[in-house]
């Protein structure tokens, strides 16, 4: 049975990457039920004896020195939720809202959070059944949790919210009926549980991280055919120049460049010629790509961990109930943009592959990739669309999580940026994307001009892929359409399928 069991300890970076693919059916474990049902009762206890504990029997934030009498706990996380419901912005793609269901599932699970597991089955049986809250995508500053999209989440789940079912929206209390439930009616601590936490956070920069996985190697795919393309060495990939410097990533981009440049009639046709050596952006691909590569292994690392991660406040121990801050998403913050920064180099070396390719580094080549210069402009303002783009990367770079205002009268004083990092990740992504296509459309073209000498087999079918989806059409035309074509092709990761080793990612061994 395609089925996926939660713990609250168990759960991986490819359950969560490959949910959307699988789509198996999500359950909660007897041992998870257990522990939730532990902490419920400790809350319980702490409601019945008035012993003062944050978010239980107090207010919230700045209010958190206000007392909550016992008999207003229940109303204390309705309006938490009510008034935490101020998200603004385009609703979240329902990858990310499934990704966030899953997450808020499995933190909960952990036993920590004094939530009943009657709350989590009726998230889980929407999850099931694909009823997805809609989600505003700002309003989130990170840190005590990813509060306002949580709590239109939460929304959801205790009928005042709403939800999409395929092209069906919902909305009150037809959202949790729509899978048999009537709404929750939130006790004690529950609704924080639901609020706390940094799952919107996690599903962005896990999503970036699959994203720029798919663009480091159509990124090499199409270094490599610019190689070609530009007539370039193979010189630059040789296994013993990356031996001598030793570094991972560098070594496992360079071999798998030389898996694409193996016997090939173009470079032996130019294998008397007087270029010495290739611009940066041809020869040092290793040494850049390796670095993201290193750089998404590292954030596959960290990620992983915050599969099983607990970041609700407070915390129950047995019978202790502990304030601290694990709603902080710096962590998630600065892999969100740690990644931003290598994705953007990858879309940054890409532009200015497509410049060589345009303006004769390879003499056999004319100006703009054009049939006829001067009469037509070929490839040349389509390379302006990926400056522009590129241009727009650097600024999207600048890391979100050297940002901090404070919030909740200082008493939140210090915040993360997490979810604003993310969305620009993959803002970056969806840019790279466009920026790869546009030299993959180049460097097919310079290909071609160089007919009849062919390329290496890994290479040809590149080749022939691409000119699957756009054909090859001379003269001018309108390109906008064709770098949409093979943009999507790029972001959805249908290239990296001609990869010479199937399974040859970056985070391959860090994300289990």
């Amino acid at each position: 049975m395609n089925e996926l069991v939660l713990t609250g300890r168990d759960l991986t970076l490819d359950d969560v990457l490959g949910f959307e693919a699988r789509r198996p059916k999500v359950i909660l474990s007897p041992d998870a039920i257990r522990r939730m049902a532990r902490s419920v009762e400790t809350v319980a206890q702490v409601v019945s004896t008035g012993r003062v504990c944050y978010g239980i029997n107090t207010g919230f934030g700045a209010f958190a020195n206000q007392r909550i009498s016992a008999e207003q706990v229940a109303r204390l996380q309705l309006n938490l939720v009510r008034s935490h419901a101020a998200g603004t912005g385009c609703p979240l793609t329902p990858p990310l809202v499934r990704r966030i269901m899953l997450l808020k599932a499995n933190s909960l699970a952990a036993g920590f959070s004094g939530i009943r597991s009657e709350v989590v089955e009726t998230l889980l049986d929407m999850l099931n059944a694909d009823v997805l809250p809609v989600i505003p995508d700002r309003g989130s500053v990170g840190a005590s949790g990813d509060l306002a999209p949580l709590a239109h989440l939460a929304l959801s789940l205790i009928g005042e919210g709403e939800a999409v079912q395929g092209d069906r929206c919902l909305e009150g209390p037809a959202v949790t009926e729509a899978v048999g439930r009537p709404p929750v009616t939130l006790a004690a601590k529950e609704g924080l549980a639901l609020l706390n936490g940094t799952q919107a956070s996690a599903a962005l920069a896990m999503a970036g991280l699959q994203q720029a996985e798919r663009l480091l190697l159509s990124g090499i795919l199409a270094g490599a055919l610019t190689v070609e393309g530009l007539a370039g060495s193979f010189a630059p990939f040789d296994r013993r120049i990356h031996q001598a410097r030793a570094m991972t990533g560098q070594r496992a981009v360079a071999a798998l460049f030389r898996q694409l440049l193996g016997e090939s009639e173009i470079n032996r046709s130019h294998e008397d010629c007087d270029r010495v050596q290739d611009p940066y952006a041809v020869r040092c691909m290793p040494q850049v790509y390796g670095a993201v590569w290193d750089t998404l292994r590292h954030a596959a690392g960290v990620l992983a961990e915050e599969c099983n991660g607990v970041s609700d406040n407070p915390l129950i121990f047995d019978d202790d109930i502990l304030s601290g801050g694990n709603f902080h998403a710096e962590p998630l913050a600065f892999v969100s943009d740690f990644l931003a920064i290598a994705v953007s180099e990858i879309g940054g070396m890409s532009e200015r592959r497509t410049d060589l390719l345009a303006r004769r580094v390879n003499p056999g080549l004319t100006m703009f990739l054009t049939d006829t210069p001067g009469l037509e402009s070929g490839m040349m303002i389509a390379h302006v669309t990926a400056a522009a783009l590129a241009s727009e990367n650097k600024s999207l770079a600048h890391p979100a999580s050297v940002d901090s205002l404070p919030t909740s009268a200082g008493q939140e004083d210090h915040v993360s940026m997490a979810p604003w990092a993310g969305l620009k990740l993959l803002t970056i992504c969806g840019n790279v994307a466009t920026i790869l296509a546009i030299e993959l459309l180049a460097a097919a073209l310079a290909i071609d001009d160089q007919r009849p000498l062919r390329t290496t087999a890994a290479l040809e079918a590149l080749h022939a892929r691409i000119r699957e989806i756009v054909p090859d059409t001379p003269g001018d035309h309108r390109l906008d359409k064709e770098i949409r074509a093979m943009a999507e092709q790029v972001g959805g990761g249908a290239l990296t399928e001609l990869m010479p080793e199937k399974r040859t990612g970056a985070l391959d061994g860090a994300r289990d």
